[in-house]
């Protein structure tokens, strides 16, 4: 019986954590795993607070993740991941981007953006890996492809190599930009493995 492991991603709206939960998701029900998945939207269309929580093993029953119950979270922004850290367990791993996306509280004034959230993050003790996955999209000539770069550095920090992920990429993105799409896929894991 295999141990049930809990991803959580996060992000802001627009960023593309649902397609990357929807990718992922597919991948590992392709492992042989049960696999429940749940997005909770928090004014999303105005740029708020994403959270997916993935849930994977044996059987699944339910995809709510609870404090200190993630095994991994991923990031799409700064804070994001200062934000979510309380359900992390204890010796889990975050996967974020280096990106700062200023909420409203912060723009009006009213809180200050925690700069130093990377060495917040790594003084609580969790393994912090930093992809600059917005900065790579935009090389690459387009930002909404962050999610695909974090998504090849995920599967390559957990190694999940029993699927075919460029082909479940290829099937899930605008066919349009399915050669980007691969570029920043690939980018991502020669990222992960060189962290």
């Amino acid at each position: 019986m295999s141990e049930v492991k809990c991803i959580l991603l996060v992000g802001v709206g627009g960023q593309g954590t649902i397609l990357m939960s929807k990718i992922l998701s597919i991948g590992l029900m392709e492992m042989g795993f049960d696999v429940k998945m749940s997005e909770i939207h928090g004014m999303s269309q105005r740029g708020g607070s994403v959270t997916t929580q993935i849930k994977y093993g044996d059987k699944i029953f339910a995809p709510n993740i609870g404090a200190g119950e993630a095994d991994v979270i991923v990031a799409f922004e700064k804070a994001e991941a200062l934000r979510t850290l309380p359900y992390l367990k204890k010796g889990g791993r975050i996967i974020m981007d280096d990106r700062e996306i200023f909420p409203t509280s912060v723009l009006t004034g009213v809180q200050e953006y925690p700069h130093n959230t990377v060495e917040l993050l790594k003084a609580a003790g969790p393994k912090v890996t930093v992809v600059p996955a917005a900065e790579i999209a935009q090389k690459l000539g387009n930002i909404r492809v962050q999610n695909i770069v974090l998504l090849g550095a995920l599967i390559q920090e957990l190694d999940l190599p029993d699927v075919n992920w460029k082909r479940l990429v290829s099937g899930n993105v605008p066919q349009k930009a399915l050669e980007l799409n691969l570029v920043a896929f690939e980018k991502g894991r020669s990222i992960a493995m060189c962290v």
